[in-house]
C-alpha cells in the first residue's frame, strides 16, 4: 500500500495523517524487526507486531471518510520538503512510539507476570535507550529542517505555532531522558516509563495539536482522533502508575518464599 501511494502520487508517503500513520508503522515494524536481529527472543517481533498493528488501527479510523489521497495543500507541494522534513521528523514519531511501546511492555510482563527475567529486563532498556537516541536525532534534525522550510513558505524559521510546539516537545522529552540516564538520574525502570511518557507527549504532537485548530498548519486539522487521543493518553498514565511501584512488588521480581524443609519444621 505504502509502496503504490508513493507511485501513484508520485511523492514520499507523508502527504496527510492517514499516509503519515501508515509511514509510522512501517518504520516501527521495521525497527521492531532490527531489535529482533540483536535480540533474537522473540521480544522484536511482538514489538514490531504491537506498533505495526496499532499504525494501521489509527489509519483505519483516519481513513473513514473514504478519500485518503485528497488534493495536495499548496504549502506541501514540494518534492524536497516532504522527503526531507516531514519524512526524518515522522521517523522520529515511529522511534519514539517503539520505543514508548517497549516501555509499556515491560511494565505490563514485570508487574502482571513473572516471565521479566533480569537478563531481558536489562537488554530491553538498553534497546529503549537507543531507540530514544534515534528518535532524538530524527526528531531534532526534523524540526530544524521544518524551521528552513517554514522561513521559506512563511518567512520566520520559528513562530511558536502549535505544531511547531509539538515538534520541540518531542525533542526536549527526549532529550530529557538521555539526560536522566547519563546522570544516573533513572535507571531500567525509569527509563522505560519515561519512555511511556514519551507516548503521550509523541501523541500529542502528532494529533493533538491537529485538534486544537489554530496556527499555520489548517492542513491536518481534525478532530475525529478525539477519544482514542484520550484513552491511549489515560492507557499510558495507567501503565505509569502500576510501573512506578517498587520493583520487588512487581511479580517477577517479587523474593521467592522460602519453602520450610521437615528438619527446619523439627528444629521449630
Amino acid at each position: 500500500a505504502l509502496v503504490t501511494r508513493m507511485y501513484l502520487q508520485g511523492r514520499p508517503p507523508v502527504t496527510n495523517l492517514y499516509s503519515s500513520a501508515i509511514f509510522v508503522g512501517w518504520v516501527a515494524v521495521l525497527m521492531g524487526l532490527g531489535i529482533e536481529w540483536f535480540l533474537k527472543n522473540g521480544f522484536g517481533t511482538i514489538m514490531a507486531s504491537i506498533t505495526g498493528f496499532c499504525a494501521l488501527l489509527v489509519a483505519h479510523n483516519l481513513g473513514t471518510d473514504g478519500d485518503t489521497m485528497e488534493m495536495m495543500r499548496a504549502v506541501l507541494d514540494t518534492n524536497f520538503w516532504l522527503a526531507t522534513h516531514v519524512t526524518t521528523i515522522t521517523m522520529g514519531y515511529a522511534a519514539s512510539f517503539l520505543a514508548g511501546f517497549m516501555g509499556l511492555l515491560v511494565v505490563l510482563m514485570g508487574v502482571l507476570s513473572k516471565r521479566l527475567s533480569k537478563d531481558l529486563y536489562h537488554k530491553i532498556s538498553g534497546m529503549i535507550y537507543g531507540t530514544i537516541a534515534f528518535a532524538t536525532l530524527f526528531s531534532f534534525v526534523g524540526t530544524v529542517l521544518g524551521g528552513i522550510w517554514a522561513d521559506q513558505s512563511w518567512g520566520r524559521f520559528w513562530g511558536w505555532d502549535p505544531k511547531e510546539n509539538g515538534a520541540v516537545m518531542i525533542v526536549l522529552w527526549n532529550a530529557i531522558i538521555l539526560h536522566a540516564r547519563w546522570g544516573g538520574l533513572a535507571k531500567k525502570r525509569g527509563i522505560a516509563l519515561l519512555a511511556i511518557g514519551g507516548n503521550i507527549v509523541t501523541a500529542w504532537s502528532w494529533f493533538g495539536v491537529n485538534m486544537l485548530g489554530v496556527g499555520l498548519h489548517s492542513y491536518g486539522f481534525t478532530d475525529k482522533a478525539f477519544m482514542g487521543l484520550a484513552g491511549f493518553v489515560l492507557l499510558n498514565i495507567l501503565v505509569i502508575c502500576l510501573g512506578s511501584l517498587p520493583e520487588e512488588h512487581w511479580r517477577s521480581f517479587r523474593p521467592k518464599a522460602r519453602v520450610q524443609t521437615p528438619e527446619v519444621l523439627e528444629q521449630s
